[in-house]
């Protein structure tokens, strides 16, 4: 295939912890297995099909795993390398109006939804218009893990931070570089390559529940994912190919990560009425695997995105 392999990927062992993923991880880190083409440099596809493959396996291990991919693509971008032997994320949140500030180099406000609380070491976060990496060792740092209420992703180490007086580390490109460098763009459609990937995780789950039996109603919602499923990877491979050539690949960007967000959707919505109660409340992984990727593809911000998206296609019809 050309994003997803024909085989699915070994799951990670539930219940799935902080201290496991961290140890899954720095294993990975360690073994080469976070070192992903960057973007920019033509191999976007070999990139995208790697975070499939995580999403595919485990959408919590993937959420980390794309933080530091991401972190690290980001200072390279900005002529800098990370760390030794750390890992990273990015906290870039304003959700709700919280956001933080730099004054005399001193990082002070809240960031939501902020992932691997526990397991960075080190992160790049959004202060006013600068980018500016924090080393988590560093005192001021406040964590509420007991923000994240959701089922949906509960193992990704997640919740809010508050910053009193933390020492900013390097600062990341100039002022207001983060949102318009050309790799926001690609890494944004990345993202949509763990969606894909995820999705193909609950079908892999529903394949297995009809192995013994299936009616011709069950057949024909499986038909419908698959198709959807195989439709969003023809496209995002087709994006990979041309994207890092377009002058402006927002309408790209968006309408691949619409079409992926769709056919996640769809298989929240189908995947449970395929297989009934059963699986849905006997098999803890399913469940989970749906309640994940419910949860993760609301960084898709619904009918805001997609006004976006129709916006561009308007402009780009009339240009």
């Amino acid at each position: 295939m050309i994003l997803l392999d024909d085989a699915p990927p070994k799951p990670l062992p539930l219940p799935r912890t902080a201290e496991t993923l961290g140890e899954q991880l720095r294993r990975m880190l360690g073994t080469g297995g976070l070192d992903l083409p960057l973007p920019g440099a033509g191999a976007l596809l070999r990139r995208w099909r790697a975070l499939a493959g995580f999403g595919r396996r485990d959408l919590v291990l993937a959420r980390l795993a794309e933080g530091h991919t991401d972190a690290v693509a980001i200072l390279a971008e900005a002529g800098l390398t990370p760390e030794p032997a750390a890992l990273y994320g990015v906290w870039a949140s304003k959700s709700g109006g919280t956001g933080s500030q730099l004054h005399n180099g001193l990082l002070t406000g809240s960031s939501r939804f902020c992932s691997g609380l526990t397991l960075l070491d080190r992160v790049l976060v959004t202060a006013g218009d600068q980018l500016v990496e924090v080393d988590l060792s560093a005192a001021g740092i406040e964590r509420h893990p007991d923000a994240w209420q959701s089922v949906g992703m509960d193992a990704s180490d997640s919740g809010d931070v508050v910053f009193d007086d933390v020492p900013a580390g390097r600062a990341v490109g100039p002022p207001g570089w983060y949102l318009a460098r050309p790799g926001f763009v690609l890494g944004g459609t990345g993202v949509a390559a763990l969606w894909l990937g995820g999705t193909a995780g609950v079908l892999d789950s529903v394949y297995e529940s009809l192995l013994t039996k299936a009616d011709e109603h069950q057949l024909a919602h499986l038909g419908a994912l698959h198709a959807a499923l195989r439709g969003s990877e023809e496209l995002l491979a087709a994006t990979a190919a041309v994207i890092e050539q377009i002058a402006d690949p927002g309408l790209a960007n968006d309408t691949c990560r619409a079409s992926v967000e769709r056919t996640a959707r769809d298989a929240v919505d189908l995947a449970p009425r395929i297989t009934g109660a059963g699986p849905l409340c006997r098999n803890r992984r399913f469940a989970q695997q749906v309640a994940d990727l419910q949860v993760f593809i609301r960084q898709h911000h619904g009918e805001r995105d997609l006004a976006d998206l129709g916006r561009k296609v308007l402009e780009e019809m009339g240009s």
